[in-house]
């Protein structure tokens, strides 16, 4: 069963962050530029919250504000759920379904290490059932 460590291996430990402080038009461009759903809210190594996509549409857009107006802190999701290296994709998989989150920030020894995606997760999940499936094939033509 594969691990966040192995899925940060493949992946790389890079993760973007930003300040509470910022706009949230600053980390909507962010998100553009980097390609991703959802940006830390860190200060220092102190993980303050998530900003994703959907915080932006439900609380920002819906609201009829302006995301050059509103600081990320103002929309963030505080409540910020984590992952250790050793832990598998079937827990991660398990988490973010039961809570219903789509982003879970890696930490080791209270060090952010990584950030991984539901995405990361199912690439992770469908690798593993495929290398099962060859090796199944395989076994029962005999190929080795």
């Amino acid at each position: 069963m594969r691990t966040v460590r192995e899925i940060l291996q493949s992946k790389g430990p890079v993760v973007w962050t930003i300040s509470p402080e910022a706009t949230v038009y600053e980390a909507l461009k962010m998100m553009a530029e980097k390609d991703l759903g959802a940006l830390l809210v860190t200060r220092g190594t102190e993980i303050l919250g998530i900003i994703s996509e959907r915080d932006y549409a439900r609380k920002v857009v819906l609201k009829g504000k302006f995301s050059r107006d509103v600081p990320v802190s103002e929309i963030m999701t505080s409540r910020v759920l984590y992952v250790g290296p050793s832990q598998t994709t079937d827990e991660c998989m398990a988490l973010m379904i039961d809570k219903r989150v789509r982003h879970l920030p890696v930490v080791e020894n209270e060090c952010l290490v990584g950030f991984i995606s539901v995405g990361d997760v199912v690439k992770a999940v469908i690798d593993e059932k495929q290398l099962l499936i060859t090796e199944l094939e395989n076994y029962i033509t005999g190929r080795r």
